[in-house]
């Protein structure tokens, strides 16, 4: 059974550009809820979904089972499919028959050892198509950069 729902968002404008993250991390049965967004000044749309994900499960304070919840392909499905074979391959991939090191690979390993500590589940969720919290976590990404902007203009 489920403990808490880890709901999460990345954006980025312009990729590579100025991006952000944010996450609701919420305990269904007492109800209680943590949000939280951040921002870097270059990055991409993909570091900002891992890194949501990553925050997430640092604000988890003792081993959890979490659904995770995002609109990212690339999250979810690196974690469920490409992870164990990176691992098995020095943190590689087979690219037009030549071994090159995967992209984002410091984010990876922080997140692979993060998501062992937790019993995790995995959920996607269609962007931009209503789902209350992915359309929060959106807005805490999008203000991420907003206020970012503002910071460093």
């Amino acid at each position: 059974m489920t403990e808490v729902i880890l709901y999460t968002d990345g954006a980025c404008s312009g990729n590579p550009g100025p991006g952000g993250w944010g996450f609701i991390l919420r305990h269904p049965k007492s109800g209680k809820e943590i949000e939280r967004s951040g921002g870097d000044a270059n990055t991409t749309n993909n570091q900002m979904e891992l890194t949501a994900v990553i925050e997430g499960l640092k604000a988890l304070t003792r081993p959890t089972t979490v659904e995770i919840v995002s609109d990212s392909k690339y999250v979810l499905q690196g974690l469920s499919d490409w992870l164990p074979a990176w691992k098995r391959n020095a943190w590689r991939r087979k690219e037009k028959g030549k071994w090159m090191p995967i992209k984002n690979v410091e984010l990876w390993q922080e997140l692979d050892l993060l998501v062992n500590k937790h019993k995790v589940t995995l959920t996607h969720v269609k962007g931009h198509s209503g789902n209350i919290e992915n359309e929060r976590c959106d807005k805490l990404a999008t203000n991420a950069i907003a206020k970012y902007r503002k910071n460093t203009h």
